[in-house]
């Protein structure tokens, strides 16, 4: 069966648009259950500064939202040179409450060694299943990925610069390591012409999936980048990981070309 992506219009309504996304791509019962705690690793390199290139307090809120039978809801983010985990989540404090806390997994001392690209690591307990991981991202025009690129910050290190030589090998490890990504949500309500976010444009549309592969080449196909040219799907392919040709992943809701046209001036 061909992966599902789905396309969705944000209108105003965050939680409407993605309820309409997760109605799209299928049932969510095997994820939504009081016995599975949630891991939500935003995206955010930087807190500080006028470009915001990470997921909206909105789209977070209607992730949280969508899961509410879980136990525990962990919003999760590392240490890197720009602040630790802790500082950098709370752009999304106003979501914190009894259920939903910050996590900082470099903080973490309960963890599972394991091998990355050559070495060992301990990666945070909370990051194993049966806990379900969700990764969320703004939608970048960068070649090393938006959704993929996010595991990054699951390696605690706060110098992560090392790992950059061997980067596809140290997120598609990690990636085996956990169990791989159970939702993806990128949130394209904005799009950043790079990781430096020069150039942005509001694009208001979310892409969603339980196929991290498919939902990373539906994103850059957005973006003007071809999936085909890309080392970390084509490597995520060929482990078997996910589906990265796009003429194979069914994309639901809007038209995947003409939502395109909006971001052409990226």
């Amino acid at each position: 069966m061909a992966s599902k992506v789905a396309l969705v219009e944000v209108n105003g309504d965050t939680q409407t648009a993605l309820n309409k996304a997760l109605t799209l791509i299928g049932e969510m019962n095997d994820l939504n259950t009081a016995k599975k705690p949630v891991v939500v690793k935003v995206g955010v390199f930087n807190h500080k500064g006028p470009r915001v290139n990470y997921p909206t307090v909105s789209v977070v809120g209607a992730i949280v939202n969508s899961f509410t039978k879980a136990p525990q809801i962990y919003l999760a983010e590392s240490d890197n040179y720009k602040g630790t985990g802790s500082e950098r989540l709370q752009v999304w404090k106003e979501l914190f409450n009894e259920r939903v806390v910050p996590f900082n997994l470099s903080d973490d001392t309960d963890t599972k060694e394991v091998d990355i690209a050559g070495e060992k690591m301990g990666l945070s307990h909370i990051l194993f299943k049966p806990n379900v991981l969700v990764s969320t991202h703004a939608l970048r025009r960068y070649d090393k990925g938006t959704i993929l690129k996010n595991l990054f910050g699951l390696v605690p290190e706060r110098k992560k610069a090392r790992f950059h030589k061997k980067l596809v090998r140290v997120l598609l490890d990690v990636y085996e390591a956990v169990g791989g990504i159970d939702l993806s949500v990128i949130d394209a309500t904005r799009a950043f012409s790079g990781p430096a976010a020069i150039k942005a444009l509001n694009t208001n549309v979310l892409v969603v999936g339980r196929d991290a592969v498919a939902v990373e080449a539906v994103g850059a196909t957005l973006v003007g980048l071809k999936p085909e040219k890309m080392q970390v799907i084509q490597e995520a392919v060929n482990r078997g990981l996910g589906e990265g040709d796009i003429e194979k992943i069914e994309v639901l809701g809007c038209s995947l070309e003409n939502v395109k046209r909006r971001f052409s001036e990226l």
